[in-house]
């Protein structure tokens, strides 16, 4: 889950310093914050435990993230997968979501063995990534932004590609109330340079919004794709069934 240590050839949060958000922006982040902090309070508290009760290991990690400008920070989330899981399972596969022009669906669609009980559930609602609220009010991320990216992911842009980080970093954004898994990795990086090109305090409150309808849409294309594929596993048995049935 952790990635190892190594030379990175982008700045630390330390030595770059803290994102540039605008003050709007900064003021929303904190507003909602604190006028949902009872309700994101009691939700983080049930995924903890949950968490910590179908899982051993601790309940939080700290994953290193590419955000503004390529600038290094350590982002929170709740732990999802085994301890120690294997992450070149999702180097591969993101790899071939950047060169391939098909959606860019998660690994849990195909059924990531990598996942914790309930991991599944707690990654397509989004509560995974309950803990970045800490990540905003340090001032490392907004509220609404580009997903930040993981430093192989990054080491691996075109210049085209490294726009989408001329915004803050966001729990949610353009790109996820606008189709999500069902875009291409190339349709991700043109929604994220359009937000970064047109942010304003209208278009966040708009996306913050859309963002409930955005999960929903989520979970239930997620449901979808799990009866298709357990229907495309079960017509191979089905077919062996009649063929036994026809025979004299």
């Amino acid at each position: 889950m952790v990635l190892p240590d190594k030379q990175s050839s982008v700045p630390s949060a330390e030595s770059a310093g803290k994102t540039n958000i605008p003050a709007w922006k900064r003021a929303l982040d904190v507003f909602c914050i604190v006028v949902t902090a009872p309700a994101w309070a009691i939700i983080g508290a049930v995924t903890y435990l949950i968490v910590k009760l179908v899982s051993p290991g601790p309940a939080f990690f700290k994953q290193e993230r590419i955000g503004y400008r390529g600038r290094s920070f350590g982002c929170y989330k709740f732990r999802t997968m085994s301890v120690n899981a294997d992450t070149g399972v999702h180097q591969g596969h993101l790899e071939q979501l950047m060169t391939a022009n098909t959606p860019m669906t998660k690994l849990d669609s195909a059924g990531d063995k990598r996942l914790i009980p309930f991991g599944r559930v707690l990654r397509s609602l989004g509560l995974d990534e309950l803990p970045q609220i800490i990540n905003v009010l340090r001032g490392e991320m907004s509220l609404v932004g580009p997903r930040p990216c993981l430093p192989y992911e990054y080491e691996q842009y075109l210049p085209r590609h490294k726009k989408r980080l001329a915004a803050a970093p966001g729990l949610t954004g353009l790109w996820q109330v606008s189709g999500k898994n069902r875009t291409t990795f190339e349709e991700m990086v043109d929604l994220d340079v359009e937000y970064a090109a047109r942010q304003s305090l209208f278009l966040d409150l708009k996306i913050i919004l859309l963002t409930p309808l955005a999960i929903i849409q989520q979970v239930w294309d997620g449901i979808k794709r799990r009866k298709a594929r357990l229907t495309a596993q079960l017509s191979p048995a089905k077919t062996s069934k009649r063929a036994l049935n026809a025979q004299p």
